[in-house]
């Protein structure tokens, strides 16, 4: 038996991502849409899940995944996109924010605004941090498929529970999670077809940035999220 051939298989696997690009597909609408048999679109559709080119809805269906939203645009569009919401959450709240990506099992900074002067709590640009502590962690996971997540909680400093209020409420908080008398607050950022692309952050000592976060600091962190999300695209 020969080898597949690698370009059949890439021209289905085109028909899948063109499949979904408007409407969300559960398995069968996939079938009707690409004509392809049913148990080559899921093996496809799987794949390219796993590749998060992909990505499974509330409903149980596939939609276009954040990677092909980072594949289009770049780390550094990112980064670049996200400098003056950065500086004005900075601004807004007198904490160091940051900007974090999805990589794997990690979160990397690609973006930062730091503090003047003054106690700060500095990431650096280029920082890969775990997804198992920290609000920016929760804000990564909290809307990704549940078999990218269940395997971290063992290792992670919070629950299933924390990622659904974050789900619920859209923010995330955390207290000391990654480093004793850090405190964090973070928000997804999403891009047009609802995945997200990343996470926006203030962090710093517990004593400023507090035990239970004001709605006006909670505002700033998600006005930057929605900044950063509407100059992504």
């Amino acid at each position: 038996m020969g080898q597949p051939n690698p370009v059949a298989v890439l021209d289905k696997a085109v028909a899948i991502l063109r499949a979904v690009a408007d409407e969300p597909a559960s398995l069968a609408e996939l079938v009707t849409r690409t004509e392809l048999p049913r148990a080559t679109a899921h093996r496809l559709a799987t794949a390219l899940e796993a590749h998060r080119l992909l990505r499974r809805t509330s409903a149980g269906t596939w939609a276009p995944g954040p990677a092909l939203s980072e594949l289009g645009r770049g780390g550094a569009d990112l980064a670049e996109v996200s400098a003056r919401p950065l500086a004005t959450l900075r601004d807004t709240t007198g904490e160091s924010a940051q900007f974090y990506v999805r990589d794997g099992g990690s979160r990397v900074c690609i973006a930062a605004a730091e503090r003047s002067s003054g106690l700060r709590d500095t990431v650096p640009v280029g920082a890969r941090l775990p997804l198992t502590a920290g609000s920016a962690a929760h804000a990564l996971l909290a809307f990704a498929p549940a078999d990218e997540v269940t395997p971290l909680l063992p290792a992670a400093s919070f629950t299933a529970r924390t990622l659904l209020d974050v789900r619920r409420r859209g923010w995330a908080h955390s207290v000391a999670e990654r480093e004793p008398g850090v405190a964090s607050l973070s928000a997804p950022v999403r891009d047009g077809a609802g995945g997200v692309l990343g996470a926006v952050s203030i962090s710093g000592p517990v004593e400023r940035v507090g035990r239970r976060p004001g709605p006006e600091v909670v505002a700033a962190v998600l006005d930057a999220a929605v900044a950063i999300s509407r100059a992504a695209r």
